[in-house]
């Protein structure tokens, strides 16, 4: 056996004792740390800074959101929210603030989460629109896919908050997930 084939075979050994001891349960969790690294803290808050005064601020949202959701809509009233239509507005704007703070503890958690990766791939798709639509945000700040610029705010960074929500759409969170623990239990109540 040559030298190369040698290293070769090594190379296969190492890498497949690394592949088994991480599956099933290693990409799933980092992948879910990762987006509550970059991402949970981001949305969250804003979802929280969204709500209105009060023990029901959820249905009535701050003039913020409707500024951030709708600005359009805002702008028109001059931030009266008592002068917003509560269809379809206000509705879009409690679903997006409800959205910012449940989907980022689901996934964290790694409860339903191939169905709420989506639902955030979702978020951050009319995210982006509004941005660019009715934010109006400059060419600069959309960038470009395949550019020599790797800083743009939309385009790069929304990529790349997109890959471990895809990940989670794939091949799910994981073992260790409150998905996996519910699975465990409904096996067992139907077995």
């Amino acid at each position: 056996m040559t030298l190369i084939n040698q290293l070769q075979l090594l190379h296969q050994r190492i890498f497949q004792i690394i592949e088994t001891a991480l599956n099933g349960w290693f990409l799933g969790l980092v992948a879910r740390l990762v987006f509550g690294s970059v991402l949970f803290f981001l949305f969250f808050n804003a979802g929280l800074g969204k709500l209105g005064e009060g023990f029901f601020g959820l249905f009535s949202p701050s003039a913020g959101a409707y500024a951030q959701v709708v600005p359009h809509i805002a702008e028109a009233v001059v931030y009266d929210t008592s002068k917003i239509a509560f269809f379809p507005w206000t509705i879009i704007v409690i679903a997006g603030t409800i959205a910012e703070i449940v989907l980022p503890i689901t996934i964290l958690t790694g409860l339903f989460t191939r169905v709420s990766s989506l639902a955030f791939i979702g978020v951050i798709a009319v995210m982006t629109f509004v941005d660019i639509t009715l934010h109006g945000v400059g060419a600069e700040t959309i960038g470009a896919f395949f550019d020599q610029q790797h800083n743009a705010e939309i385009s790069d960074q929304r990529l790349l908050w997109i890959f471990p929500l895809l990940y989670l759409i794939i091949k799910g969170p994981g073992k260790i997930s409150l998905d996996y623990v519910l699975s465990k239990v409904w096996a067992n109540r139907s077995a």
